[in-house]
């Protein structure tokens, strides 16, 4: 007879195993039944060791320590996910549906896994929220801050990951015992890499600068704190040799044709590369937003780009693709463009052709203005950088030419001719 509890559905099949039996035929939901009344009342218990002797297997049997001799595969307890850590350990979690993940012990089956099971299956085991004294606490509310939306997504990306860094080593500490000295202890720490101790010191920077504005401390630990790099040109400008060599191995009508054609063209950051399209171009005049700075950058579209354009190929809505026709992300264009130097012998990166952009409009005469218009500047600096080096060449010229002026000499003789050398 059909308890209350028992489905309608079991008692259907019930009463078809009973027609069965008695013809007697063999009937599968009666032995399913049985198995699993038998599996409830008497567990079977792990293995301990691999151990085949005939006195083992005997001692077994007369302990009655019920080892099955040959055990059937077990479906895995629910809830419960197996992962490998980075360093190929077996690791366990409990995790009801989209619910919080709690640890297990490691030894799946065990007692104590089975106790800690028992546990998070019931709900008695809560996961741990970082207190709000913590420094996990204080990066968790910075990234939902308003500041931290209106970084770029470029920054956004390398900060995080040297937020994460620090939560993974401090973030149960609470946050009110990082003082200055932890602070240049850190940058300190980095010396051997100094343009790592500079954005590490920029990021706690721009996160403890949004804390006193939300008055989550009083003083900021990284105030006075300072880190001197080497000045360097960054990255190597083209010369006029790099930029023939390159187009020597790749003719129109290659992919890495159009990326250095986009690049030199028009100056654009990866990021902005991998973005510019058709839609972008409206009357021969390039339209598009700078990711990094989010100014509006303008550049006519000249014929050499143009014509890279036409020859392809191209995609619907990025002109930069893959082999497969698709867009790329920046890391990926970088590193395409990358294979391609290099197989074209020149050690430089699009970066540096997006320097060589700048040196030759600043050469050609293009103002402050005209340079940032074009390359999506603020503020002067970088632009002025170009045009002052730019200014520099041609007033050199022009006082040499003064002089040779004197000896009855054409100005023309004096003229720099050949390999770019800006930087």
């Amino acid at each position: 007879m059909r308890s209350a509890n028992e489905p309608a559905s079991r008692t259907f099949h019930r009463s078809r195993c009973g027609a069965r039996r008695q013809r007697g035929e063999a009937c599968r939901h009666g032995r399913q039944d049985r198995q699993r009344r038998r599996v409830l009342a008497h567990p079977p218990r792990f293995r301990p060791a691999a151990d085949t002797s005939t006195q083992s297997r005997a001692a077994c049997r007369e302990k009655d320590v019920g080892v099955l001799m040959n055990p059937m595969p077990r479906p895995r307890l629910p809830y419960v996910r197996k992962e490998i850590s980075r360093h190929g350990k077996t690791v366990w979690y409990f995790r009801r549906g989209d619910g919080p993940r709690l640890r297990l012990p490691d030894e799946y089956g065990s007692d104590e896994f089975i106790a800690a099971y028992q546990k998070a299956l019931s709900g008695a085991v809560k996961p741990k929220k970082p207190g709000k004294e913590t420094f996990r606490w204080l990066v968790d509310r910075y990234r939902e801050s308003a500041s931290w939306a209106q970084l770029a997504p470029g920054t956004r990306a390398a900060r995080g990951a040297i937020l994460r860094s620090s939560v993974a080593k401090i973030g149960q500490e609470p946050f009110a015992s990082i003082d200055k000295a932890s602070i240049v202890a850190s940058v300190d720490s980095r010396a051997q890499t100094p343009f790592a101790a500079k954005n590490f010191l920029k990021t706690m920077r721009g996160l403890f600068a949004w804390a006193v504005m939300a008055k989550h401390v009083s003083v900021d630990p990284t105030e006075g704190v300072s880190i001197k790099v080497k000045e360097t040109d960054g990255f190597e400008t083209w010369t006029d040799e790099d930029i023939a060599q390159f187009k020597a191995k790749w003719p129109l009508g290659t992919r890495e044709r159009v990326m250095f054609a986009v690049f030199l063209g028009t100056g654009l950051r990866r990021g902005d590369a991998c973005r510019f399209g058709r839609q972008h171009i409206k009357a021969g005049l390039a339209t598009i937003v700078s990711e990094k700075t989010q100014t509006p950058v303008y550049v006519p579209v000249l014929p050499e780009l143009q014509e890279a354009i036409d020859a392809g190929p191209v995609g619907d809505l990025v002109f930069i693709t893959g082999q497969g026709g698709g867009p790329l992300t920046k890391e990926s264009l970088g590193n395409y463009f990358r294979e391609a130097c290099d197989a074209a012998g020149v050690k430089k990166s699009a970066h540096g052709l997006r320097k060589a952009a700048a040196v030759r409009l600043a050469e050609a005469g293009a103002t402050v203005d005209e340079l940032e218009a074009i390359f999506g500047w603020e503020g002067g600096k970088m632009a002025s950088h170009y045009t002052k080096a730019a200014n520099r060449k041609r007033l050199a010229t022009a006082g040499m030419a003064r002089l040779l002026k004197q000896d009855g000499k054409d100005e023309d003789e004096i003229r720099p001719r050949g390999k770019n050398t800006s930087r």
